[in-house]
């Protein structure tokens, strides 16, 4: 019965979790005709997305209420999962959704968790909680992981075109999950389990972060020999077979990368295993800013110049261009440090209008010739497509280039 009114889209989705995966997800239901319970516990979140044109209203609402879990026979769990200072996992919000639903959950329902997580999540944690009132999955209910594949600002890969990787708890929440994802994404892949999901998820993650950290190290090697990596890597981009490019940069920033794989190196110790090169990637991503920062002091020594009260502007604040998303962004450790050692900063960023770093709230200052030519050193962290590099080139007394946005580079700017 849940099937043909699943696929029949004669449903009520419950999104619980109103962020950079709720929305997207959401969005995609009401557009392929499916309602949307929208859920989340911050009230300015929900009136702004009730008041937002690009929901149709008949079909999505917002609502802080978890009562409204009992009108949703599919429910999906995409909050946030970050980690701790000491990179453990924190899944504090994951734990408060499963009990929250659990409380409201009507029979023959189906739940699925969509948030990043460690294998074993779903099973462990997210089952027991459901069941405190009696229901019994595979029984009562149903239960699947299906991990979300959001890039945000990616322009090649539409959100309903990346295939969703689904595993259920049983065979027939699998079937359900898969139902379900087909009446708005083109496709689906199963696994046998959860726990393979979750680990697929995070073995993602994790080969990225991997090979980003390598070739950062070798961009610092590539330097001490005096060796341009950029040139490097698009020479080595015409092998046809067994190379994939990845770039450096100031840092990995967003959610996903600097985060999720350490989830797995947590959970691997549970069985006596240590997980050297996601621990070794981590540490390499950490020191980049670091570098970036002996980098501008190092290039404003050449000039003559000390950091300390040198005005430095920074171009772009965001983790990855023409985005507005600042979580783990390494432009906030690099500010934070040029702050605390004495530098002037000013930036600008098309997509963020403000932001804070520790005490101290920054604002976006419209870029100019007079704001160019005034500056010390121009930091680029972020190569959104709005400014002029060109402009940029001809005006600035010194640029640092992190991202390779300016190809060919004149006397006055170094590549970091």
């Amino acid at each position: 019965m849940l099937k043909k009114t699943i696929k029949d889209k004669k449903i009520t989705v419950g999104v619980v979790g109103l962020g950079y995966v709720g929305v997207p997800t959401a969005l995609a239901l009401t557009h392929a005709g499916i309602k949307v319970i929208g859920i989340d516990i911050d009230k300015v979140r929900v009136r702004q997305l009730n008041s937002d044109k690009n929901f149709a209203s008949k079909k999505f609402h917002a609502s802080t209420d978890f009562a409204e879990i009992k009108k949703c026979k599919v429910i999906l769990i995409a909050v946030p999962t970050p980690i701790t200072k000491y990179k453990t996992p924190d899944t504090s919000a994951i734990e408060t959704a499963a009990k929250n639903i659990a409380k409201h959950l009507s029979k023959d329902s189906l739940v699925i968790l969509e948030s990043t997580t460690y294998p074993g999540t779903t099973d462990e944690l997210v089952r027991p909680i459901l069941e405190k009132f009696g229901r019994v999955a595979e029984k009562d209910f149903y239960l699947a992981y299906a991990p979300e594949r959001i890039d945000p600002g990616n322009k090649d890969h539409s959100f309903t075109d990346v295939p969703k990787i689904i595993g259920g708890v049983d065979k027939k929440s699998t079937d359900l999950a898969a139902t379900f994802y087909l009446t708005f994404l083109k496709n689906i892949y199963k696994v046998s389990s959860p726990r393979t999901a979750e680990f697929t998820k995070l073995l993602e993650n994790i080969f990225r972060l991997v090979n980003v950290s390598a070739i950062n190290e070798l961009k610092l090697l590539a330097d001490k020999m005096d060796i341009d990596i950029w040139e490097a890597i698009e020479a080595a981009k015409t092998k046809p077979y067994g190379y994939m490019a990845f770039y450096p940069g100031p840092g990995v920033g967003g959610h996903c990368i600097p985060v999720d794989p350490f989830y797995l190196s947590w959970k691997a110790k549970e069985y006596g295993f240590f997980t050297r090169f996601i621990e070794l990637a981590g540490e390499i991503n950490e020191l980049m800013p670091h570098h970036v920062v002996t980098k501008v002091i190092w290039a404003l020594n050449r000039v003559k110049k000390s950091l300390r009260g040198s005005k430095i502007l920074v171009l772009g604040v965001a983790y990855k261009k023409d985005i507005d998303d600042t979580r783990e962004s390494p432009a906030i450790p690099i500010i934070r440090d040029l702050v605390r050692k004495g530098a002037d900063i000013t930036y600008h960023d098309p997509f963020v209008p403000q932001i804070k770093i520790g005490n101290r709230e920054f604002k976006s200052i419209a870029l100019s010739g007079p704001l160019l030519k005034g500056a010390d050193c121009v930091l680029i962290l972020t190569d959104h497509s709005g400014p002029n590099y060109s402009t940029v080139v001809k005006s600035a007394k010194l640029v640092i280039d992190t991202r390779n946005a300016i190809k060919d580079k004149p006397l006055n700017v170094i590549a970091f």
